[in-house]
């Protein structure tokens, strides 16, 4: 991590927390890495880190920089990145991109444009920590970070957790997914991954959110299922769902009641406690990746290759 060339953007809300802002880019320079794009904790226009055609402009940018970050990281998620979408440059972008080293990182938020590049450019992009909220916390986790760099120096890396101990399975696909309403709320348009605009076929789909009480990751987990993505994949998997709490009219209907009935209704492999989401352990995963899943004893385990990835003096 020694002299690796930080990048910030900003796609969607703006700093409310500097501290954490301070804290994180502290943290980045305190492991050697060089920073750059700092003018961004400076912008706000009402929600967003700036007005959308500066934000985009950051993105942009990549395609015409004379030389390439290492890393470009989001500051931040909220809201906003999706209206950059059709202000983007894809072919310029998957010109200068592809077979690059560069790793374009965040989660929430960032989704959007991680299924739209995906989708348009067919760039692989990261579901990681953002430089406030996970590089910026009061205690850095560990986990986090170590995953992070573990994943952005190696051509492979793995993640393993606890999940049920009955499943046994082992598939393998393109990895994607992200935040779970985001990935909903682009669905049938131009910007949502496969050729017909209904999902990657054979994929490894990971979901997560907050916020949202139970009814609703239902309501959206359905959406994925009777438009034919959810049926399209080889296993979801789920990370946090933090703060998704029911309400008293739920009458004992618990998030993991909304699960148990996806899983009835779809067919589909469906396994809890991926690592990933709203929390401060969070893994690095590469959106669009080869991956493989294997689950026996309780155990699962998740290994990539074939990604974006640092390399020495690169």
């Amino acid at each position: 991590m020694p002299d690796t060339r930080i990048c910030l953007i900003a796609p969607s809300g703006y700093p409310h927390d500097r501290a954490a802002m301070a804290r994180g880019v502290a943290r980045l320079r305190e492991a050697g890495c060089v920073l750059s794009g700092l003018e961004v904790l400076d912008r706000s226009e009402q929600r967003y880190a700036g007005s959308d055609a500066q934000r985009a402009a950051d993105l942009n940018a990549l395609a015409t920089a004379d030389a390439l970050p290492d890393i470009a990281l989001a500051i931040r998620g909220g809201y906003g990145a999706t209206r950059l979408l059709a202000q983007l440059h894809y072919g310029a972008l998957r010109e200068r991109l592809s077979g690059s080293h560069t790793l374009l990182v965040g989660h929430s938020d960032f989704t959007a444009l991680q299924l739209a590049l995906h989708a348009q450019s067919g760039l692989c992009t990261f579901s990681g920590p953002m430089l406030g909220a996970d590089f910026g916390a009061e205690t850095l986790s560990e986990f986090t970070w170590r995953q992070f760099w573990d994943t952005a120096r190696s051509p492979s890396a793995r993640v393993e957790w606890v999940t049920v101990p009955d499943a046994e399975l082992d598939v393998a696909g393109p990895l994607w997914g992200g935040n779970l309403a985001v990935l909903c709320s682009l669905l049938g348009t131009p910007y949502f991954p496969g050729t017909d605009g209904r999902g990657i076929d054979g994929g490894i789909l990971y979901v997560e959110d907050v916020g949202e009480p139970p009814f609703r990751i239902e309501r959206m987990l359905y959406q994925l299922h009777l438009s034919g993505v959810l049926g399209r994949q080889r296993a979801l998997l789920l990370g946090h769902f933090s703060q998704c709490r029911p309400s008293r009219y739920d009458n004992g209907y618990e998030l993991a009641d909304s699960f148990a009935q996806i899983r009835r209704a779809s067919g589909v492999p469906v396994l809890g406690g991926l690592p990933i989401g709203h929390e401060p352990d969070k893994c690095t995963l590469p959106f669009g990746a080869p991956a493989r899943l294997q689950v026996a004893g309780g155990n699962a385990q998740l290994s990539f290759s074939g990604y974006p990835h640092l390399t020495p003096g690169g």
